[in-house]
């Protein structure tokens, strides 16, 4: 499919993604996303009522992909409940070596929004957090864990710190050694369910 056959919602919201995860939030300005997409800013507006709404559409449009991707990371990896958690950080790990990597775009979106905690993009960033930690808890308990919404709230701190510390080293090492803590804390779990 050409680029002019997508609809022009679509090209927007992918233009929009490509700009605000790869420069951020707030050094995109809406006629750079037009450009982007083929685009006036006129029929920018026509889709969107605000950048604000825009930012929104672009976090919504990540949410549902990158919950499939992780679980399909979760589901793909042999061994029991702590390999599968680990394979989750073991593939962050790999995603973040590549060079257009700019960490997790839902806290980052936060991090550049935090002083607007009612912007419907933090609603949304919150909500697939929340959502993750919903998944992951339930994959925990179909794996026999103890307290399996305990230990997916640890997983995600592991996760999202591990996120944050690599924003500021630039090392997967980090969330290669978070799978580590998580994978032993998975462990631990099922070992109290016996």
């Amino acid at each position: 499919m050409t680029e002019p056959d997508k609809p022009t919602r679509t090209r927007i919201i992918e233009a929009a993604s490509k700009l605000f995860y790869g420069e951020g939030i707030r050094a995109v300005s809406v006629d750079a996303v037009a450009e982007k997409a083929g685009v006036t800013k006129r029929t920018l507006y026509y889709h969107f009522d605000s950048k604000d709404e825009l930012v929104a559409a672009y976090l919504e449009a990540r949410d549902q992909p990158n919950l499939k991707l992780m679980a399909g990371w979760f589901d793909k990896a042999e061994g029991g409940l702590p390999q599968k958690i680990e394979a989750i950080f073991q593939n962050l790990a790999r995603s973040a070596r590549h060079p257009r990597w700019k960490g997790c775009g839902f806290l980052r979106t936060a991090a550049e929004l935090a002083n607007l905690p009612g912007h419907p993009a933090i609603r949304i960033g919150a909500r697939h957090k929340a959502g993750f930690e919903r998944w992951l808890a339930g994959a925990c308990a179909e794996h026999g864990a103890v307290a399996p919404a305990e230990l997916a709230r640890q997983v995600v701190l592991l996760m999202d710190g591990a996120f944050s510390v690599m924003l500021v080293h630039r090392d997967p090492a980090y969330v290669e050694a978070a799978g580590r803590a998580a994978a032993s804390l998975a462990s631990t779990a099922q070992s109290q369910a016996v």
